[in-house]
């Protein structure tokens, strides 16, 4: 076995893809996110809060396109951003990020050549985002959701360890958002460290592992059935507001 091909796998099979140590981030007069310590491992690891309360600058520092004012971020033990990172992590924006004027294939085949992919790689993400039927459509003639499902085909063209997802579900239809995030759980069950932000607090119950934030901290970490438990509710939005007002106490 190829010594890089041994390395990724045993940087797989660590505790934790992302290790984020007292991160402070500043825009403007604003603190962006206080001081953080987050770890993230294995499974669909879930980011929920309210819109403005610093996810998706969170997943900016995650790969490294995101200035900071103090602490250290690290992916499978490298600074984020570092090179040797680019063809390991995944990256989703809220914007739309192909070629509104190519079709889906013609999107991939670009997109493979620019990441080295093999074009085998195309057929594979087509039918991993269920996109087979649409593959020679022109993207900007496509519903929103499959548009989306398109960026993420992209995504999973260099098969990366770990998947940084920002509200990849807005303004989804419930048949669309329950097939995505069947996918997530798959590409998790296959080695995949899932990351992925929302602020439907009904999508939490689809995580393995959930971080709520708010105003750039972190209130509770842990899995949907601790979150609630500790916060004495029978859903996750009822601790949403339980922990707020506590925190406020």
């Amino acid at each position: 076995m190829p010594d890089g091909v041994a390395l990724r796998i045993i940087q797989r099979m660590m505790k934790n893809a992302v290790e984020v140590r007292d991160l402070h981030v500043v825009r403007g007069p604003h603190t962006v996110l206080e001081h953080l310590d987050v770890t993230i491992g294995g499974g669909v690891t879930g980011l929920l809060g309210p819109s403005g309360c610093g996810k998706s600058t969170l997943m900016r520092c995650l790969v490294g396109v995101q200035r900071i004012q103090g602490g250290t971020v690290e992916v499978f033990g490298l600074p984020a951003g570092s090179r040797p990172l680019r063809d390991r992590v995944g990256y989703v924006t809220q914007a739309v990020s192909v070629y509104k004027d190519l079709t889906v294939a013609e999107n991939l085949h670009f997109f493979a050549r620019v990441l080295g992919a093999g074009h085998d790689e195309v057929d594979r993400v087509v039918a991993a985002v269920d996109l087979g039927d649409h593959r020679d459509d022109v993207v900007g003639r496509l519903s929103g959701g499959q548009q989306s499902r398109a960026s993420l085909a992209v995504a999973l063209l260099d098969q990366p360890d770990l998947l940084v997802l920002d509200e990849p579900t807005v303004g989804l239809d419930p048949v669309l958002r329950e097939d995505l995030w069947s996918l997530f759980h798959r590409l998790a069950d296959a080695g995949v460290a899932v990351f992925v932000s929302s602020h439907v607090m009904d999508e939490a119950e689809r995580c393995d592992r959930l971080l709520l934030m708010r105003e750039g901290r972190i209130l509770a970490d842990g899995s949907p059935e601790q979150i609630k438990s500790a916060a004495g509710v029978d859903d996750v939005e009822a601790a949403f507001l339980a922990l707020v007002r506590r925190a406020a106490a």
